[in-house]
């Protein structure tokens, strides 16, 4: 993969807990990382697999390797929010990281 082939800007957001004005805790989503990623829809085969499962929704971001991604974290990309289904350390060489992740409706 070539580098300039990451031009999307992408934000990993991990759910931390809070305390608010009324000194109740609550959930929310807090920026963690901002990095440049390859985003891509599915195709082929993996669409198909996708569709199987009511995922039409998937991307595939490429990123390079981050080792502290999780997979209960979720992306924010052109206005929308993604939920991470899969990671995938391509060919375990600590290059890049491919990223399945599914489009959800704004949840605050």
């Amino acid at each position: 993969m070539r580098t300039e082939e990451l031009k999307h800007k992408i934000t990993f957001q991990k759910l931390t807990t809070s305390t608010n004005e009324n000194g109740f805790e609550e959930e929310v989503w807090q920026d963690f990382i901002t990095c440049l990623a390859k985003a891509e829809n599915l195709q082929g085969r993996e669409f198909f697999a996708a569709a199987a499962v009511q995922a039409e929704k998937t991307v595939k971001f490429t990123i390079r390797y981050l080792s502290s991604l999780t997979s209960d974290m979720r992306i924010l990309f052109e206005d929308k929010q993604y939920n991470i289904n899969a990671i995938d350390n391509i060919k375990y060489k600590n290059k890049y990281v491919e990223i399945k992740a599914l489009e959800v409706e704004n949840s605050g």
